[in-house]
């Protein structure tokens, strides 16, 4: 016997769909039937079941797994409340477009018994609201009611569809009970389903006349300046991003990344910044011609670098904008940088850097030579700070400074795993996002990945999903999966990722992964925050805790958390003033490496 659950399964199979990461409920029943049907007709599920027991963490991981592997997953959860508990990562989906499809059941509409799945629990009236997916609807790309099971290919179909073409993003499909458990005929069962003819909008590049106006002004250009935030979602675009960089000896500043843009190694690669006055490039405030390519925030107006001068472009210079999804940025309510920019266009990066490539124009760059040799001492200059930083003589009595952390961390990683490509670091510092996308940026594309949102929770789920899709996808040297995912992560982002469950998932599905904790006792952000309004105010003059901002004086037990959520399947250590710091970090990774555990490393830092 077939039911609409049936086929709803069978066609998430069809298109593609390998894995579904679940929070089952009462509006579950004819799946949870099916689900056990499937294994005693076939032996296995058509689908992989990931059982979550918390929704945030299932979204995160999801959304790992897709960033990982670019093909999308499924989450299912549970009527209004279970599509309210994915929280935060419905925003972290959205901003970082990311194609998911999410499907919630809802409470039954018949409650006499007129049709199977019918009311037969008090809680199916409490979970009855007016519009369920009205919940989430301001971040979906679409959602819609399955009502009927004729239509299911087509709303699975078209949700991917729209999730897979840019702006990507997530989707929500809902039913309600008795849709789900109503029989079929096999002949509707049977029916193929695939996405040949649902495809994803084509990649699209620029039109002839933008070719010649960048092209032109990049080639006459005396100080140009690449910005982006998030061209390596597209990996393709990456390569043709360094060459074009190179032949026109243009350097590259990353703002606000959620994913690994420009190979450290890079000569005109200049540096990282997540826009705290003072922190943006220099070359900024001095470009004549500016090529903003998939980049969130490139700069903000008001700020000012430490003499007082506005850190921003001038009013001369001459500035391109290119997204290959949404340009002007119409789900941000207000924009600053299509409102200064000469062009603005919607094109593909790898497709536009190609006919920027191909127009002819970049062997004939004014002032290349002096201006390579002066990105490139720049360049040299951002990485030896950064390698000075990490060897600092340590002071008695002073926690580690995260530069030192990091430095150890990625010593440790490049001695135990040698090939690049094997390593994946999740990265959710928050507070400490500068210093960590610049010391542990890999000399790799896709070597880093972020939530491209703000909403914290992600890394700890996303690890899951992250080694799982490594896997699927065939990444690392030996093509059979990472040989080691990094998640590193704040105290209080440890707290929000529901540690709990995402470490019960880790040992459930034989997903290990390495955390390292940076304590620095609480929220260092909101502080950050207030002081960037009141520097000399009330607040700046207060500890943390007494700020409310503080997770102490008692604080939790990071490593005691994993260790007992696995059982005692999770190894850890705390690292304070004194203890060893390079050996902790050798002996974490060998445990996941080798032993194929998680381990965990709470690093105490100077504390807010």
């Amino acid at each position: 016997m077939y039911t609409t659950s049936s086929l709803f399964f069978h066609t998430l199979a069809q298109v593609g769909i390998t894995h579904a990461f679940v929070n089952w409920g009462s509006d579950h029943p004819a799946l949870l039937e099916d689900l056990q049907r499937q294994r005693v007709d076939h032996g296995d599920t058509v689908v992989e079941i990931i059982t979550c027991p918390n929704e945030m963490a299932a979204l995160s991981a999801a959304q790992a797994f897709v960033q990982v592997t670019n093909t999308p997953a499924a989450v299912i959860v549970h009527v209004d409340v279970g599509t309210q508990a994915l929280a935060g990562a419905v925003h972290n989906a959205s901003r970082g477009k990311v194609p998911i499809l999410v499907f919630a059941g809802a409470s039954p509409s018949t409650v006499e018994g007129e049709l199977k799945g019918s009311r037969n629990e008090w809680i199916h009236w409490m979970q009855d609201i007016p519009d369920q997916p009205a919940i989430v609807r301001q971040y979906m790309r679409f959602t819609a009611q399955i009502n009927a099971p004729e239509n299911v290919p087509h709303l699975v179909r078209r949700a991917l569809q729209i999730a897979t073409s840019e702006p990507k993003g997530p989707v929500y499909l809902w039913a309600r009970r008795e849709v789900l458990e109503k029989e079929i005929d096999e002949s509707l069962f049977n029916t193929p389903a695939s996405l040949c003819r649902w495809p994803s909008i084509e990649p699209s590049g620029l039109s002839p006349s933008a070719v010649n106006v960048i092209g032109d002004a990049l080639a006459h250009a005396n100080n140009p300046l690449i910005i982006t935030s998030y061209i390596g979602r597209n990996p393709a675009a990456v390569a043709a991003l360094e060459m074009l960089s190179r032949l026109m000896a243009i350097p590259i500043f990353v703002t606000c990344p959620s994913a690994t843009n420009v190979s450290l190694s890079h000569p005109f690669f200049v540096g990282v910044s997540f826009l705290a006055p003072g922190t943006h490039t220099p070359l900024l405030s001095t470009a004549d011609v500016i090529l903003v390519i998939d980049a969130e925030v490139p700069w903000i107006p008001m700020n000012k670098d430490n003499q007082g001068n506005f850190e921003r472009p001038s009013d001369e210079a001459r500035i391109f904008v290119i997204d290959s999804g949404d340009p002007l940025k119409e789900t941000i309510g207000m924009e600053h940088v299509a409102g200064v920019a000469e062009l603005v266009c919607r094109a593909s990066a790898d497709v536009m850097l190609y006919q920027l490539l191909n127009s002819g124009r970049t062997g004939a760059a004014t002032g290349f030579y002096t201006r390579s040799r002066n990105i490139q001492a720049v360049h040299d200059a951002f990485i030896a700070d950064m390698r000075n930083a990490e060897t600092l003589a340590f002071e008695p009595n002073v926690p580690y400074l995260p530069s030192r952390i990091f430095g150890a961390l990625r010593t440790a990683v490049e001695n135990k795993v040698p090939h690049p490509a094997s390593t994946l670091y999740l990265n959710e510092t928050i507070s400490n996002y500068p210093l960590s996308w610049s010391h542990l940026h890999p000399d790799t594309p896709a070597g880093m990945l972020s939530s491209g949102g703000s909403s914290l929770g992600w890394a700890l789920g996303a690890s899951v999903g992250a080694v799982l899709g490594g896997v699927n996808a065939g990444k690392g040297a030996g093509k059979v999966g990472y040989e080691l995912v990094v998640s590193v992560v704040g105290d209080g982002t440890f707290l929000f990722g529901v540690p709990s469950s995402a470490f019960w998932m880790a040992r459930r599905y034989e997903t290990p992964f390495l955390t390292i904790v940076l304590n620095n006792g609480g929220w260092k952000s909101p502080k950050l925050s207030m002081l960037g309004v009141h520097p000399e105010g009330h607040g700046s003059k207060v500890t943390g805790n007494q700020l409310t901002v503080g997770l102490g004086p008692v604080m939790p037990d990071y490593v005691g958390i994993a260790v007992a959520a696995t059982g005692g399947w999770a190894w850890g250590k705390r690292i304070a003033v004194g203890d060893p710091l390079g050996e902790t970090m050798a002996e974490a990774v060998r445990i996941v490496v080798e032993e194929r555990r998680c381990a965990i490393v709470e690093c105490v830092l100077e504390s807010i």
